[in-house]
């Protein structure tokens, strides 16, 4: 037939998993294929296709009419045994020398590869120009190499299965789950079946020995499942965790969620978590398995919602647990995993005698890390080398029967991998073992050694990567590197026998000591998103570096990490900075650090966790350093030593530092001065503040600081809020915007709770409704009690002049705290206009309500009142 022209519609197919099944039975797979081929082209030819391209395990064809297309993919699948899927797509293509060009067949190309074995998918291009087909929406995909998402359809038809598992596409969910960089082979049943046991229980542990691939097959299933989980997949590793107590501190770092008052940490997760639809990884869990357990049973107790995959040497020991042993590879899928790791580093590798993979993979146990080790050396060494190399340094270790097996061989694996390397190369990688949770090229020549070569280092990163020993990661824009944490401990081991460990963790404290000055000027400009950033992927290593100079007396060193990665710290409500503060006061105060009051100034910070009499002591402290000249604070921020006094109501005391402040610092940021602007407002000098606020906010712009920019609008709005409504909701709204765009929470929070305040005073309830849900999800994230009562105040108020007086007073019940009321003196006469109208017996009632409701049920209850709230408005309109 001759091939169509112009508006062509493509088929493509693809036979899935050919290659395992070409190294499983050559035989069986070739006379299957013959079959495939036959089955395939009689289907396309009866519906006057065009085969122009042929691959062996697959197939490309041109049709003129879509449905023809359609009617011969549902014609050759009832009829395969092999598993194919298909793609088919409609365009425009250019058709020269009997094949074709043209983005569609690009784009036929990626749909069938995001498909499954007996999938037929449609592009919407075809769907749009079909009737009487039943298609299913899968939505709208971004699929690989396509600049713009594509709306994908499945075809149903009788006697083709319907039930897939998800899409192999890019899409972007929640969550901090990466996807993986290289391609998942050998055990598609696996993930087929654990995904189906954590949809039915809600702690599925992984266990197998080191290396055996429980960490790629977690991530495998939760990609999988990543659809499922609204509010995203969250992975969390705890190999760079030393200390059992960090566990906690990490993964509250990682959510955003800050310590409570009168609560544990755990307690504080478990509690932001409640009503989530999240699914949480936690991987390499054995060394800290009581804390990993304690937290994950917190959770699972506290939320209906929130379901775990764990992966750990052994189980967790918890009674709703459900293990699932990681064995080895099968022999074929460990040729497979071989073989394609082999070819991704040398594409032209032949290997002429299959047995011999074979044979390497089961000496190596069919052990996916060791396997992905010997494949690493095909780079330099022939595969029956290799073979013999194996031969010469795969011996069981006599010892004690838990060191027996599996754990050994992988040992020797890595040692064997880590023997090839020379002396330089081991050097590095001993010493950059003392990272926590990766590394950049500046940390990677910090730790070297005090002769090392930028560029020498370079090199050998870039040995250590490709020899598979060093994983980089270039998707934000910057390379990171970072460690296998099965290697990083052999190589840490290797680090402490060549008697270098603490030369190098004293290099790896150092090194981010000295940044303190290229984070701050980072932090103090337009760049200041990029310090955020920097804090959140650093925390790791800056809590290992503190604890390490901590423990090692270097007072200087454990005093800069503290006081520095304090500043940003502030902003994102992050108080572990704060906490390490607090540690080393009494050391600071014997030997009169220069950093004495900046360490009491980080403490005193501990009032926003309820810790108002400890906050106090080091807040005049700090207050007695900057007097006497002893405080080295930058950006003037000991002009914030005025707030505790603000949360509490003692606006006097609040003026009279600011006063003593400005006596002895001055104020770079203007900082001081914006603080200053609220205190006026609420001591009732208003026309003071308004006299003022312009002056504070040209100033605040002349640093190119948008924190600073933020507050110094922030006061501003205070300042003009009683007089000129508008004047002060412009200013708000700006430093709302460079808040957000800057990063930079806590401010955006406040501002969205004050902008919501005054447009509620105005008469704009969808405004204010809208602003007021702003604050709440965002404090509702960092899971802040402290904090989230601030908007549900002013939520209550807004639904008292909507006469919704029940759901008020519930809410009421919940926000009225000392910290409240000193911050809105309005909410007291709330309290009693709403006992005035409901009585006081039905206002107890339902205020007891709300203060025993959690923070995750409140901000619920909350929002559906919100909901109700606009769906009112609407009737008025």
């Amino acid at each position: 037939m001759n091939p169509p022209s112009g508006v062509v519609t493509f088929l493509f197919t693809d036979i899935e998993g050919s290659t395992r099944r070409w190294e499983s039975d050559a035989d069986a797979m070739r006379s299957a294929l013959a079959v495939h081929d036959k089955v395939l082209r009689s289907a396309i030819e009866a519906q006057d296709g065009y085969v122009f391209s042929h691959s062996g395990d697959g197939m490309a064809a041109a049709f003129a009419s879509p449905m023809a297309a359609v009617e011969a993919a549902v014609h050759a699948q009832r009829e395969l045994q092999l598993p194919v899927r298909m793609g088919i797509a409609t365009g425009e293509a250019e058709l020269r020398d009997d094949d074709y060009f043209g983005p569609v067949l690009n784009r036929a190309a990626r749909v069938m590869a995001a498909g499954h074995g007996g999938q037929i998918l449609v592009a919407e291009s075809t769907a749009g120009l079909l009737s009487g087909v039943q298609l299913i929406d899968l939505g709208h995909r971004r699929l690989r190499d396509l600049p713009n998402p594509v709306t994908v359809f499945q075809l149903e038809a009788e006697g083709l299965s319907s039930d897939f598992p998800p899409l192999r596409t890019i899409d972007t969910t929640p969550g901090n789950l990466r996807r993986a960089d290289s391609v998942f082979v050998g055990r598609d049943a696996e993930v087929v079946d654990i995904a189906a046991l954590v949809r039915s229980r809600r702690l599925v542990t992984l266990t197998g020995v080191g290396g055996v691939g429980k960490t790629r097959l977690a991530v495998e299933v939760a990609a999988r499942l990543s659809h499922e989980y609204p509010d995203g997949v969250w992975f969390f590793e705890f190999g760079a965790v030393s200390d059992p107590g960090e566990v906690p501190e990490s993964v509250a770092a990682v959510l955003g969620i800050t310590q409570q008052p009168d609560r544990t940490l755990t307690r504080a997760i478990a509690t932001a978590l409640d009503g989530r639809v999240r699914l949480l990884v936690f991987d390499n869990c054995e060394h800290v398995l009581d804390s990993v357990g304690d937290l994950a049973d917190a959770i699972l107790a506290e939320s209906a919602t929130v379901t775990i995959v764990a992966t750990s040497r052994e189980g967790l020991a918890l009674p709703d647990e459900q293990v699932w042993p990681v064995r080895s590879l099968s022999p074929a899928a460990a040729a497979e995993l071989f073989t394609e790791r082999a070819r991704h580093l040398s594409p032209s590798l032949d290997f002429a005698d299959a047995n011999v993979v074979a044979d390497i993979c089961r000496r190596l146990d069919c052990i996916p890390l060791a396997i992905e080790l010997a494949a690493s050396r095909t780079a330099s060494m022939a595969v029956d080398e290799i073979r013999d190399h194996l031969d010469q340094r795969f011996k069981l270790l006599v010892g004690s029967r838990r060191a027996l097996g599996r754990h050994q061989t992988l040992r020797h694996a890595v040692a064997w991998s880590y023997d090839l390397l020379d002396d330089a190369e081991k050097v590095l990688l001993e010493r950059c073992s003392v990272f926590a949770g990766g590394f950049d090229l500046k940390g990677a020549c910090a730790v070297a050694g005090s002769d090392a070569d930028h560029y020498r280092v370079v090199d050998l990163l870039d040995v250590l990567v490709r020899k598979s020993l060093v994983v980089a990661d270039h998707s934000s824009g910057r390379t990171r590197f970072s460690i296998l944490e099965t290697i990083r401990e052999f190589a840490d081991e290797q680090l402490a026998d060549r008697g270098d460990a603490a030369d190098a963790r004293n290099a790896h404290a150092r090194h981010f000591a000295r940044l303190e000055s290229d984070i701050l000027e980072m932090w103090n400009g337009p760049r200041q998103s990029d310090a955020y950033r920097w804090f959140t992927t650093e925390l790791p290593n800056l809590r290992a570096a503190f604890r390490w100079a901590v423990d090692g007396g270097q007072l200087d060193i454990a005093a800069s990490i503290a006081t520095y990665t304090f500043v940003p710290a502030l902003a994102l409500e992050n108080q572990e900075p704060s906490a390490w503060a607090e540690e080393l006061l009494e050391a600071a105060e014997v030997h009169d650090h220069p950093r004495l009051g900046f360490l009491y100034l980080a403490a005193a910070l501990c009032w926003m966790s309820g810790r108002l009499n400890e906050a106090f002591v080091y807040n005049e402290k700090a207050q007695a350093c900057v007097r006497s000249g002893r405080s080295q604070v930058p950006f003037g921020l000991e002009g914030l030593l005025g707030g505790l006094h603000m949360v509490i109501g003692q606006v006097d005391k609040a003026l009279e530092w600011e006063d003593a402040y400005r006596d002895v610092r001055s104020d770079p940021l203007a900082l001081s001065r914006s603080n200053h602007l609220i205190q006026l407002v609420m001591a009732g000098r208003i026309d003071d503040a308004m006299a003022a606020a312009p002056e504070v906010v040209a100033a605040a712009e002349s640093t190119g600081n948008p924190y600073a920019l933020s507050c110094a609008l922030l006061g501003y709005g205070f300042a003009f809020r009683d007089v000129d409504a508008q004047n002060a909701l412009d200013g708000m709204r700006r430093g709302l915007g460079i808040a957000h765009d800057s990063g930079n929470p806590g401010v955006e929070a406040y501002l969205a709770n004050n902008i919501g305040r005054l447009e509620a005073r105005r008469g704009d309830f969808a405004a204010a409704l809208d602003y007021l849900t702003l604050a709440l999800r965002i404090n509702q994230n960092s899971g802040s009690t402290t904090a989230i009562r601030s908007p549900l105040a002013i939520l209550a108020e807004t639904l008292h002049k909507f006469e919704c007086h029940e759901s008020a007073a519930v809410i009421t019940g919940f926000a009225v705290s000392p910290l409240t009321v000193a911050a809105f003196p309005e909410v007291p006469n709330l309290v009693e206009r709403l006992r005035e109208v409901l009585g006081d017996d039905r206002y107890e009632s339902l205020a007891s309500v709300g203060e025993s409701m959690t923070t995750a049920a409140i901000a619920t209850y909350a929002f559906d009142q919100i909901e109700q709230a606009r769906i009112k408005l609407q009737e008025l309109r």
